[in-house]
């Protein structure tokens, strides 16, 4: 990192590699530079990369919080506040530094715009924070879309050793763009609910997850992920919505579609402050369900998918 970027709080570079010698060459100097300067330091990348840097380290990984990006930040929405965020407000005193890697080849259609947004928001949620993340690119694996919007999501680009500003940075217009609506099977029948019958629609939804192959386990998750934004409805979404409830690519997918407006792109990937109300039930629907796609708009309310895999 150049040190007119670290004089910045808040830094957020893509490294571009090709690789195993130029990832270990722009990730581990990383690390062992944040830990030469007593910075509290994690690592959030897919096993495999995981492994090349926890080997390369040797001893000194002891000191670097190693997580499995693949496992902790399935569902994009969670990167934020289970992963980032946690591991900054542990450290509140001094700089973090962070290597997250969200993106890589295993991620499908439907994973990448919640990654594309988060990568986008991070900008946002660590906006004034003394820290530094550095997310990793592979320019052989990944989709030439992927790579444009990195260099819109992060305002410096790493390349071969090589640190330039980014003139295509506009996180802005990463977040408007994956702001996609989702459609549901022309087949999948709808239920209505308003307060009154909060308690049947999720009755409801439990009798139907089972039926379409849920496992037992996540049953009870798949009930309180319904519950949160059912009850938002009611809440914050006009006094009403409506439920479907169908099967793809080996999961069991719920749509809940209301009147309300999401005014803050942070709304479940950050935690809310303490005096506001609201916005706990859409984080906690994050951390429980294995993806989340929210779209939002003034004209047609928001709609929410959320994946549990079966």
């Amino acid at each position: 990192m150049s040190a007119t970027a670290q004089t910045e709080p808040f830094v957020h570079p893509a490294l571009f590699y090709r690789g195993r010698e130029e990832y270990l060459a722009g990730t581990v100097p990383f690390v062992l530079d944040g830990l030469d300067a007593g910075e509290a330091v994690a690592v959030a990348v897919p096993e495999a990369n995981l492994d090349l840097i926890r080997t390369a380290l040797g001893v000194r990984a002891e000191k670097v919080q190693l997580l499995d990006m693949a496992q902790a930040g399935r569902n994009p929405g969670r990167i934020i506040p289970r992963v980032l965020r946690a591991f900054a407000d542990a450290h509140p005193e001094g700089r973090v530094r962070i290597i997250g890697e969200p993106i890589w080849a295993g991620r499908t259609a439907t994973e990448y715009p919640a990654c594309a947004q988060h990568e986008a928001l991070i900008n946002l949620a660590f906006q004034g924070r003394e820290a530094t993340i550095l997310c990793p690119y592979d320019e052989v694996n990944l989709d030439e879309t992927v790579l444009t919007d990195a260099h819109a999501t992060h305002p410096t680009i790493i390349r071969s050793g090589t640190e330039d500003t980014s003139p295509a940075y506009a996180p802005e217009a990463v977040v408007s763009r994956y702001n996609q609506p989702l459609t549901a099977p022309d087949d999948v029948p709808q239920v209505s609910y308003a307060k009154q019958s909060l308690s049947d629609v999720r009755h409801h939804a439990i009798l139907r997850a089972a039926e379409l192959g849920l496992p037992e386990a996540r049953l009870q998750d798949f009930a309180l992920a319904v519950a949160e934004l059912t009850t938002n409805s009611v809440i914050h979404g006009g006094g009403s919505g409506a439920l479907r409830i169908w099967t793809q690519d080996h999961h069991v997918v719920f749509e809940v579609r209301d009147a309300g407006v999401l005014a803050d792109p942070l709304a479940g990937r950050c935690p809310p402050p303490r005096d506001r109300r609201g916005g706990r039930g859409l984080l906690l629907v994050h951390v429980i369900a294995d993806l989340v796609r929210v779209h939002t708009d003034p004209a047609d309310g928001t709609t929410t998918h959320c994946y549990f895999r079966c």
